[in-house]
């Protein structure tokens, strides 16, 4: 099959292994076969994934899963048709990954099971092999201090030759290759995001929250910020049994001279910082605004936030650890 190269810098690391890791020469053939227009309605997509130990598949995987994919590791082929035997049945995307350690792994017998399935109609299947250069996988191993599949008593760089030579009919029949030798575990995860965003990316699922700090810091939040510097509307008349839910505390906390700047200043940092995170495959983004109580400033700020970064775009889901906490003298003067 026609292919052609595309150079990129990049890399995947063992699942224990350091986070430095080297560039990336990606070859990918004309398009994955991806298309879905079928008269008996969209294709099942399924992603055979592959490649030398240590270059990165498990990495690879786990991104997939975080997106939305159903994976399988270490699956054996010969049970693949199997797996797939319902066609009717339309699943999420689904990632199998094997390797030379896997039960039957021929990988002549592989190349046609795979030419066989790309003859069904409801099916369409992507083959991407994980590449890395001896070099970099003898590093990787010696940090990692853990034992290549190949190189049983015998030295690792026999083991990495002998494993390279077994995968290559499958290197070079591949629609995708990644060579992970110079990139870093998140430049990988980036790449296999990108390549597969539009079939199954999922958004960042972004939570604002309000809590007291009297009764103890959120223990699961990204972002905290401190509403304290704003008057307290419990020491005033009136507004001790309300909460930031009510117009009066809205109306005390809005005429604070402090609030309109720093509220606005806040605003544009999380519209700046959310889409980066989500570039960085972030799943879950808490933000969280504390005062005294958590019954008042707080509560106010993350109503009012939510409000405008839906105004901007995104989807935030709002939580009030304590506005149903009593208010008492003693709790806000901690």
């Amino acid at each position: 099959m026609g292919a052609q190269d595309i150079w990129l810098k990049s890399w995947a690391c063992l699942p224990l292994a350091t986070n430095r890791i080297s560039a990336l020469s990606m070859t990918q053939a004309s398009t994955p076969k991806a298309s879905h227009a079928e008269a008996g309605g969209k294709r099942q997509q399924i992603l055979l994934l592959t490649g030398l130990s240590g270059a990165g598949k498990s990495t690879a995987l786990d991104v997939l899963e975080d997106m939305g994919w159903e994976t399988i590791d270490n699956f054996p082929v010969r049970l693949l048709k199997r797996l797939i035997s319902s066609p009717d049945t339309q699943q999420a995307p689904l990632a199998i990954g094997f390797d030379s350690r896997t039960r039957g792994f021929v990988p002549g017998n592989i190349v046609s099971l795979v030419k066989d399935l790309n003859e069904r109609g409801d099916l369409s299947i992507t083959f991407m092999f994980i590449d890395c250069a001896s070099g970099e996988l003898e590093r990787r191993y010696n940090e990692t201090r853990r034992r290549h599949p190949m190189a049983q008593g015998r030295p690792l760089q026999e083991g990495i030759k002998a494993e390279r030579e077994l995968l290559d009919p499958l290197r070079r029949w591949a629609d995708i290759v990644i060579d992970t030798s110079e990139f870093t575990s998140n430049q990988l995860q980036n790449h296999v995001r990108d390549q597969f965003s539009d079939s199954a990316g999922q958004p960042t699922t972004l939570t604002i929250s309000s809590f007291g700090f009297a009764r103890g810091m959120p223990p699961l939040a990204d972002l905290v910020f401190d509403m304290r510097f704003i008057d307290n509307p419990h020491w005033v008349e009136g507004l001790r049994e309300l909460t930031g839910q009510d117009e009066p505390v809205a109306e005390h906390i809005q005429k604070d001279p402090a609030f309109a700047q720093a509220f606005a200043q806040i605003r544009d940092l999380l519209i700046t910082l959310l889409p980066r995170y989500e570039a960085q495959g972030k799943a879950y983004v808490h933000v969280a605004f504390g005062c005294t109580g958590g019954r008042h400033r707080s509560v106010y700020t993350a109503e009012r936030m939510a409000e405008d970064l839906r105004g901007a775009g995104f989807s935030p889901t709002v939580r009030h650890r304590n506005l149903g906490s009593r208010a008492t003298d003693e709790i806000e003067r901690g």
